[in-house]
């Protein structure tokens, strides 16, 4: 049987470079940075005080004021995510295809802050008390339903916590579930929000997050450079519309591009390290070529994991050789865009997918900031689009995500033509 077609109608987004897609993109393009001394808590004490936050939002802008004071951080960015990408698609109010319209989201985490303050006030009462909506505001899958409680979406509704390739596999959930038949309209995507003690002290002691560049944190997600220490906590939500072709047409709607493949793969190899051979995590880019029955000589803009650790960016780029072959990895325009935007966990794929569009209808490759000397003996020796963004006809993107636990996945959009 023939795989139906999905297409992206419709995009939100509030990050670190700005509270719509229109913002982020102007970022982007611009090469600035998101990241910035970290104004969430006391960070003091900590080795690590810069984040890239989520700056001037206000989730009563987005949904019902006394809703969002029962959402965690991350549910809040979802929500506001979700409502711009229903408006950008024309299907606010139309309840007939709401009723149908599934949410799929990718969460790592959930409501970090939640478990943090929750764990205070515990061992404050003497272990015998602990807030009311501590449980409601946690879990990852709140994000979801609060979407669908907000703007009244009755389809399937899931929770995907692979790490940081939860917003990836989301997207690929959803188009298969779209291309199944399942369903016609989907909101798929992911949201994070991490940015507290408890969590920053979690990863510091992991070795995972940079420190050192206090004088001036702009500097300091820098993929693939040869200073690189680390990656640089990020937070926020990207969701896109994504919906059956001929759905889509019926209804007139405007089409950003289409959502071609997907493919996921394990590691099976460590805990918090990607396998350093790039062989497995190669396999999800393989899976999405081959789901997308394309050749890797037509994907011209990559946009990587780029984490800007010294064990990712290597990992990755022997994972991209493997994948498309030394001749077209070479030829490939790569860059991360978490050189700006910081790395925003279970929220990342679904962010770079939403920058794979509009690179794709703008004809743009952002550039890797920072970039200021390839490690090329670290064993990082493709074409990273160092500083400066250029621009090119680009007909197919790649977005993949690695995740701890060894998750990979990988997604394919290219342009639209009928």
């Amino acid at each position: 049987m023939e795989k139906r077609r999905v297409v992206i109608t419709g995009m939100g987004a509030v990050t670190p470079l700005g509270n719509s897609v229109d913002e982020t993109w102007a970022a982007v393009r611009a090469g600035k940075s998101g990241i910035a001394k970290i104004t969430h808590f006391d960070a003091a004490p900590n080795k690590v005080h810069y984040a890239a936050e989520v700056k001037n939002f206000d989730p009563a802008a987005y949904c019902d004021g006394a809703a969002a004071r029962k959402m965690a951080r991350f549910s809040q960015f979802a929500c506001a995510a979700a409502k711009m990408a229903l408006d950008d698609s024309d299907l606010m109010g139309k309840q007939e295809i709401l009723d149908e319209t599934g949410c799929i989201l990718g969460v790592g985490i959930g409501g970090f802050e939640i478990t943090e303050s929750g764990c205070i006030s515990y061992y404050k009462s003497g272990c015998v008390k602990a807030p009311p909506m501590t449980i409601p505001m946690l879990i990852p899958n709140e994000a979801g339903g609060n979407i669908c409680m907000q703007f009244h979406l009755h389809g399937p509704v899931s929770s995907v916590a692979t790490a940081c390739s939860s917003g990836t596999d989301a997207l690929g959930t959803a188009f298969d579930m779209i291309r199944s038949g399942r369903m016609d309209v989907c909101l798929a995507g992911g949201a994070e929000s991490t940015i507290n003690g408890y969590a920053v002290v979690s990863f510091e002691v992991l070795h995972a997050l940079s420190s050192g560049w206090d004088e001036d944190p702009t500097k300091a997600s820098r993929p693939f450079d040869k200073k690189r220490n680390g990656f640089v906590m990020g937070e926020g939500s990207a969701i896109l519309v994504l919906e059956e072709l001929e759905h889509a047409k019926a209804r007139g709607a405007k089409i950003y591009a289409e959502l071609a493949g997907y493919g996921a793969s394990c590691d099976g190899y460590h805990l918090t390290s990607p396998d350093p051979t790039g062989e497995i995590p190669s396999l999800c880019l393989k899976r999405a070529l081959k789901d997308a029955g394309m050749q890797p000589s037509e994907i011209h803009y990559y946009n990587a994991h780029g984490t800007s650790t010294k064990i990712n960016d290597p990992s990755e780029t022997n994972m991209v050789k493997l994948a498309f072959g030394e001749d077209a990895a070479r030829k490939l325009k790569i860059s991360s865009t978490k050189s700006m935007h910081g790395h925003c966990l279970g929220a990342t794929g679904a962010i770079e997918a939403m920058i794979c569009v509009k690179a794709i209808n703008e004809g743009f490759v952002p550039p890797t900031i920072n970039l200021d000397e390839v490690d090329v003996e670290g064993g990082c020796d493709l074409d990273y689009t160092p500083n400066k963004g250029v621009e090119m006809n680009i007909d197919a993107a790649m977005s993949a995500t690695l995740g701890f636990g060894g998750h990979n996945g990988a997604v394919i959009i290219r342009k639209y033509n009928d």
